[in-house]
């Protein structure tokens, strides 16, 4: 009995209660001299809900394709007709939210971030001051790895990316991006390659039509794996 309830708090079955500390981090330089607040990297905790997890997933599209469901702060990468594994997102805040098919155009590892100019002046006016461009790190808000999404061979300005943040994960938070814990985009790193079919289901209903079911956790192979 014990050995089965270890194994279900390892898969997430089981809520268990963590604690974590915030850590101050210095300010830091970019390449233009804007100041750039480090952002602290302790995780805190996250809904069970949102962690990893293998389960039951109904749909036609075909194996390999990524469904995100910006409704519920779901993301699916397609393993079967009736299996993917589903990851917890952050997405844009209300008013950034969007839709529509796409693929991954590119991929990079520890990306650099260069802030919309958009952004900049948004944010300015909150008297918080972005930077032209941020070199890839721990403190780069893409976190360790961003793929870049296309739609017709142009960059959509939109990325799957990780994220600094991993509290923000299950909440909409950035500006229309979507975001992972740094664990869990880089998992999807490795197993979407450039070309992957990426379907955003939110406002406006550009997906078209398209048909998935969460099922739930699988639990026979979330425990023993296949």
């Amino acid at each position: 009995m014990l050995k089965f309830a270890t194994a279900l708090a390892a898969a997430g079955l089981l809520v268990s209660s963590v604690s974590t500390s915030v850590s101050a981090q210095p300010i830091a330089p970019t390449h233009d001299g804007a100041p750039v607040v480090r952002v602290s990297v302790q995780p805190k905790s996250v809904k069970p809900q949102f962690k990893r997890q293998r389960v039951h997933l109904v749909t036609n599209e075909a194996p390999g394709t990524i469904i995100i469901d910006t409704n519920n702060k779901f993301l699916y990468l397609v393993e079967t007709k009736d299996r993917a594994t589903r990851y917890g997102i952050g997405v844009g805040r209300e008013g950034f939210g969007w839709s529509g098919v796409v693929k991954i155009g590119r991929k990079a590892e520890w990306p650099g971030w260069t802030p919309p100019p958009e952004m900049r002046v948004r944010e300015a006016a909150k008297g918080h001051i972005l930077p032209a461009f941020q070199e890839g790190g721990e403190d780069n808000p893409l976190g360790a790895r961003a793929m870049y999404l296309y739609k017709g061979g142009n960059d959509t300005s939109f990325r799957i990316h990780g994220t600094n943040q991993p509290w923000s994960i299950g909440l909409n938070m950035s500006s229309g991006c979507i975001r992972m814990m740094n664990k869990d985009v880089m998992d999807l790193y490795d197993r979407a390659p450039v070309g992957t079919k990426v379907i955003v289901v939110g406002p406006g209903n550009k997906q078209g039509e398209i048909s998935f079911d969460d099922r739930g956790i699988d639990i026979l192979r979330t425990l023993f794996g296949g």
